[in-house]
């Protein structure tokens, strides 16, 4: 029994450990995570910047996953090279080790003071940052309370001769400790928590040093696992170049160091006494010296990982650019035009998103609802290369009337992305939202929101005729369906204050809803014209300075945030 209890009781505090280092990162991300994630893009302009952010932004979030996810991302859409994507993760490798270095001194004293100050804190609930920041001094307390349990508890077992028998034979090959505990460090998804749960087995002498020595290995192997495992998935391996770059640097660091823990511990002896600061310290200098390793070798271990981990290009995937050809950017008026042709495609797109709206009206398939947000991907996609394509023109090149022609196809496909964004965010719900209510439309309800959804794919065809053409009677006519859309809403209005009047539960309920309906497409109505409409007329000088649309210093931020 009481060998049951103490392994519920290891098992709690360990529990308690990781709920606190989840509770740090977490807390973290969501108090400063945006900002996070465009310090980290900013800094990839090279390696050495992109080194130290690694450490910074993995320091404070605690968690070299999620900075490997972050730099995983613009790595596989292009957004940054692999090199400096490379060093944020050796970076990122010597950042976790320094809350290890923080806690492995004795902090345990403030750990009340913590969650009193994190719950007073997390009280806050009107300033959602502070509320953030009070669940990571409650995680940081729970941190240091767990760590203090557990060396109370190693020390009853300090002279058990069945842990012993367990931990020696365990000791007696590295190779097995190390994976043991990579695997626990894969499944804990912290190497924080099993590096400090190694210190506290070896400040009781539960384990060797150069056993703790090889656990430390493990987990530094098992922290590379879950970025390549949690990354983007599919057929490519070329999305994989970063994490599984970043698993072969720490294979590389295991092996060279594995048939070396003898040595390494009698130094370490002479650095500093105590096991469990002698723990800390080798896990930062694995790390640190690593980085010092690779770093001066990233380029050539880059153009190694691109040649094994070659780009697939998948001719049917729908979110791949068909017309943005590289070398016609050499000859402007040629790129344009393939600018324009891409853009084109995500007419067609909102177009089947248009189209499937108009039959959820009545339909009840919750599936094809679900299929149609998923279109929404593409047309980001599709957006983010065009952008990229044409604000990658080198500017010298063009003229006055390229120039023009550019920001036109800027402003039209930011548009369609944005129109795209109304239908999945706000259209689609609604609709997702009759469909749990189990509401119908009535027959004119139902009617006057087809008729709209027939006009606003008339618009559609209109605005992607007004890209190619730029003709001017088009423009007009186009831009007065803004005034038609504006009285269906104040028509609809009217008619859903009518049925409040009226009374009728059910009625009033999809008449709210027909308004919300109504208020969504005349929203995706205005991206249409100022897509194409207000280019033209600006250009002809009939165009409102208000209406004066901008696109290009925009374009050009989104691209490079």
């Amino acid at each position: 029994m009481a060998l049951i209890l103490g392994l519920v009781a290891l098992a709690g505090h360990i529990a308690l450990l990781l709920w606190g280092t989840r509770m740090v990162q977490t807390g973290i991300q969501r108090a400063f995570g945006p900002d996070l994630r465009s310090f980290l893009g900013r800094a990839l302009s090279n390696r050495t910047k992109a080194f130290f952010a690694g450490i910074g932004v993995t320091a404070i979030l605690q968690s070299s996953t999620a900075t490997g996810l972050m730099a995983s991302g613009f790595a596989a859409g292009g957004l940054v090279d692999l090199v400096p994507a490379l060093a944020v993760m050796l970076g990122a490798n010597v950042g976790t080790t320094l809350i290890v270095q923080v806690l492995s001194f004795n902090v345990a004293a403030a750990s009340p003071a913590l969650i009193l100050i994190g719950v007073l804190m997390f009280r806050r609930t009107g300033n959602s940052r502070v509320h953030d920041l009070g669940r990571v001094m409650i995680g940081l307390g729970f941190m240091l309370l767990a760590l203090h349990q557990l060396l109370d508890l190693m020390t009853q077992y300090e002279g058990s001769t069945a842990l012993a028998y367990v931990l020696g034979a365990i000791a007696a090959t590295p190779v097995l400790s190390m994976l043991l505990a990579a695997i626990l460090t894969w499944a804990a998804h912290s190497s924080v928590a099993v590096v400090l749960l190694i210190m506290s087995l070896a400040s009781k002498g539960l384990v060797d040093v150069d056993q703790a020595f090889a656990l430390v290995l493990g987990a530094n192997l098992g922290t590379a696992i879950n970025p390549l495992i949690e990354g983007q998935s599919g057929t490519d391996l070329s999305v994989k170049r970063l994490p599984i770059g970043n698993m072969m640097t720490r294979i590389v660091g295991v092996i060279a160091l594995i048939g070396f823990l003898e040595p390494v511990t009698r130094l370490s002896a002479l650095v500093d006494s105590d096991s469990a600061r002698a723990v800390a310290n080798f896990h930062t200098a694995f790390n640190v010296v690593l980085a010092m390793v690779f770093m001066p070798l990233l380029r050539p271990y880059a153009d190694l990982l691109t040649k094994l981990l070659p780009r697939k290009i998948d001719e049917a995937d729908p979110t791949r650019p068909r017309y943005l050809d590289p070398a016609a950017k050499e000859t402007p008026v040629v790129a344009l035009g393939a600018a324009a042709r891409e853009a084109l495609r995500l007419v067609d797109v909102l177009s089947e998103m248009l189209a499937g709206a108009k039959a959820a009206l009545s339909d009840t398939d919750r599936k094809a609802l679900t299929r149609l947000r998923s279109l929404d991907n593409i047309l980001d996609s599709l957006n983010a290369a065009v952008k990229t394509y044409l604000t990658s023109i080198d500017p010298d090149e063009l003229g006055e009337a390229d120039r023009r022609r550019l920001n036109e196809i800027l402003l039209f496909s930011m548009n369609m992305e944005h129109a795209g964004d109304v239908l999945d965010q706000n259209l689609l719900p609604h609709l997702a939202k009759r469909l749990r209510r189990g509401l119908n439309f009535s027959k004119e309800g139902q009617l006057e929101l087809a008729r709209l959804f027939d006009r606003l794919q008339t618009n559609l065809r209109t605005t992607a005729a007004l890209l190619m053409t730029q003709n001017e009677s088009t423009a007009r006519m186009l831009a007065e369906e803004k005034v038609i859309f504006r009285k269906a809403e104040r028509e609809g209005t009217e008619a859903h204050f009518q049925r409040l009047r009226q009374g009728g539960i059910e009625t009033v309920e999809t008449s709210s809803l027909h308004l919300d309906l109504l208020r969504d497409l005349k929203q995706i109505n205005s991206h249409l014209v100022a897509a194409a409409a207000y280019p033209v007329l600006e250009e002809r000088g009939e165009l409102l300075q208000s209406r004066t649309p901008g696109p290009a210093p925009q374009a050009a931020a989104t691209v490079h945030d």
